[in-house]
């Protein structure tokens, strides 16, 4: 049947959008005798596929899809064989079911095709039901109105996937673990040194290592026992046995007579003396590093040891300290000031209120006629007796004039409770009120601060000191009792200090401070930050304020400014000023620790020898790179920021480099010496302070 030519295109293709099935003619034989073979034949070949079902096919033009779907095939074997048999225009017909170009002015038909019979087929899983029946494509459908598959044989059939992976890895690693002592593994792998109990495997391209365990020792499986040994801060031998028990990997029990007093009473009973170190196997003494040393080298400690700690630890051992209590001998000594009972009246008499004075609103104030007439009328006393007593409560430092101006007067003049003044709310050593207690000497309250510091330094410190565990120290039972003791500074009197107590004690005190701020307040991260940490954290001591910037500047610098500061840390009339030091030590700036990286390295400091502790801990930190470096080719000097920030304690540079030279070692006093020997220009560089934590 032939069409007209106006509705084909040049390769023949309809042009109408109306669909157009060509039919073949029965009375006239194809001009060009090309006859389609018959459906058996294309079977036999295996070049065609298997007929598909018809969609249906919209009156009004096919959409998108359908054009798309005839364009890849979507016409039915049955209408291309007529196409094929047809004369006219069969030639024609295989160019348009070809080419790709004409595919959406072809009209289609919506179908699904089926695959190729030589395609190999997928399985179905098993327990999956298989529909062999050529089913319609749903379109515009979220999900499917039946299911055809059993969901439960298919979650079977995965997790048999998943076990059997499991297992294939599992036993993999295995293999590894199992070859580790065999001298040839595989090309692939690569075994570790078999001291080090590493095994280091790859796997397509991932870098595993296996930490195994070590084997443990016959002698360590037998050492069930105790070590204990008694120790005191700041001892050498005591650091030497520390020493040795880490580095052995021992678990052993330290009892620090300096944290712990009262064990002092039991190491007396148990050795005939108070001499440290002395170590105990169980409940037996081993004696102190002496005895440790010989048995190490003699080569029986070992066997020793598994003698000694073979069995389980007796109750005759010595004990473990007790952490959250106090000892009650401590408890007893505390004695209550002769002066409580008055104060105590004199809380609950005094009209305690906000007053005007000298245009200024004074808060939480009393005037000093009012006191001398509570105790005249409690105490039935003179007016002369009453006001020795108001002296006197001024000296212990439980009552202070509101603007510092005298010790005590009867009349118009405003007083006000230690616990009421302004700066408590910042004090982190004032828990809710007033220690009552009876102020303790200045001197051995400085001695068992310094001796408890020392005491975390060595538990909780690296060994040069630079580093520390302060999550550690917080949780520790010698920084609560730490806590315990400065709150003993709150009325004691340090103008009894000599200048080496003195400067001792302060030194000792910005380092704990520190510490302590780190852990309640955080480490400045900013300017802002830094504020907070240095200004406003603050310990009540001597009945008076004092922060870090306070002890450095006001006590340790004789009062002087601080960097970027345009004020002097104590006023004129400031009652602090008494202590402030005469002079300056420049060794003091390298003793000082504010928790940062850059700062020198934590220390304590005895009274007696503080001059030479100091001398030595700025020899110390001039060993640093980061504090002091000599580059000789560019005549260059690097030095810490320190001496900057306080060059008015140093001088001049020149002046600050030659005092620099008596605390270098030989190889950088030589380059120092060399550089300012010759008369050239020596350049100064100062490197920047790294804030961050020393944790």
């Amino acid at each position: 049947m032939d069409l007209d030519s106006s509705t084909r295109g040049e390769n023949g293709i309809l042009n109408d959008n109306k669909p157009k099935i060509h039919q073949p003619s029965l009375n006239q034989p194809p001009e060009n005798d090309v006859v389609a073979d018959r459906p058996d034949e294309r079977a036999e070949k295996g070049k065609v596929a298997e007929t598909t079902e018809f969609s249906e096919v919209k009156e009004n033009g096919l959409s998108s899809e359908g054009k798309n779907d005839f364009s890849n095939g979507g016409e039915t074997y049955e209408s291309v064989e007529k196409n094929l048999n047809s004369d006219d225009h069969g030639e024609e017909v295989k160019a348009g079911i070809d080419s790709d170009s004409a595919s959406n002015d072809v009209v289609g038909l919506d179908m699904v095709q089926r695959p190729h019979s030589h395609l190999p087929k997928p399985e179905a899983p098993p327990g999956a039901a298989v529909d062999d029946s050529p089913r319609e494509l749903p379109r515009a459908k979220s999900m499917p109105e039946s299911y055809d598959f059993d969901m439960p044989a298919i979650g079977k059939f995965f997790r048999e996937k998943s076990s059997s992976l499991s297992a294939a890895i599992t036993k993999r690693i295995s293999s590894l673990k199992e070859n580790n002592t065999s001298p040839a593994l595989e090309p692939e792998f690569t075994q570790a040194p078999a001291t080090n109990y590493v095994t280091e495997f790859k796997l397509s391209g991932l870098k595993v290592i296996v930490n195994l365990k070590p084997t443990i020792g016959q002698h360590e499986k037998k050492l069930m026992g105790r070590i204990s040994f008694f120790s005191r801060s700041n001892c050498r031998d005591c650091t030497a046995v520390r020493s040795f028990l880490r580095a052995k990997n021992l678990n052993f029990v330290e009892i620090n007579i300096d944290v712990f007093p009262a064990r002092e009473n039991e190491l007396v009973e148990r050795t005939g003396n108070a001499t440290v170190p002395q170590i105990f196997f169980n409940e037996k003494l081993f004696g102190g590093l002496v005895a440790l040393n010989s048995m190490r080298n003699s080569g029986i400690l070992e066997k020793k040891m598994e003698e000694l700690l073979a069995g389980k630890c007796p109750p005759e051992a010595p004990e473990p300290p007790v952490y959250g209590f106090d000892d009650p001998e401590e408890e007893k000594e505390e004695q209550a000031d002769e002066m409580v009972q008055i104060v105590r009246i004199l809380r609950q008499r005094l009209p305690i209120q906000d007053r005007l004075m000298k245009m200024k609103i004074v808060k939480n104030c009393f005037s000093g006629g009012e006191l001398v007439e509570v105790l005249i009328q409690q105490l039935d006393c003179g007016r002369r007796k009453a006001v020795e007593i108001g002296k006197q409560l001024a000296r212990k430092h439980f009552i202070h004039h509101v603007f510092g101006e005298n010790e005590f007067e009867d009349g118009h003049h405003f007083y006000r409770f230690l616990e009421h003044e302004s700066f408590i709310p910042k004090c982190y050593n004032f828990r809710g009120a007033t220690n009552d207690c009876e102020p303790k000497d200045a001197a051995l309250l400085s001695q068992r601060l310094m001796r408890i510091m020392s005491a975390i330094l060595e538990a909780y410190a690296s060994d040069d000191r630079c580093r520390l565990d302060y999550v550690a120290i917080s949780k520790s039972e010698e920084f609560r009792r730490y806590v315990n003791i400065v709150q003993d500074l709150q009325r004691v009197n340090i103008l009894t200090l000599s200048a080496e107590e003195k400067l001792a004690f302060f030194l000792n005190l910005y380092n704990a401070m520190a510490i302590h701020a780190v852990i309640r307040v955080g480490h400045p991260g900013g300017m802002i930050d830094r504020r907070s940490y240095f200004s406003d954290f603050l310990y009540v001591v001597g009945g008076y304020p004092y922060s870090l910037t306070a002890i450095r500047n006001g006590i340790l610098r004789s009062n002087r400014r601080a960097p970027f500061s345009l004020v002097k840390p104590f006023s004129g009339g400031d009652k602090r000023l008494e202590l402030a030091l005469p002079k300056v030590n420049q060794s003091s700036h390298f003793a000082l620790c504010n928790g940062t990286k850059s700062s020198p390295a934590v220390k304590f400091f005895t009274p007696q020898g503080v001059e030479s502790e100091l001398r030595y801990a700025a020899r110390e930190f001039f060993q640093r790179d980061d504090a002091m470096q000599v580059d000789l080719a560019k005549r260059t000097v690097y030095l810490t920021r320190i001496i900057k920030w306080y060059s008015a304690d140093f001088g001049q540079e020149k002046e600050t480099l030659k005092w620099i030279i008596n605390y270098l070692d030989a190889t950088k006093a030589g380059l120092l010496t060399h550089l300012l020997g010759d008369g050239g220009p020596v350049n100064i560089v100062y490197r920047s302070h790294d804030w961050s934590l020393n944790s």
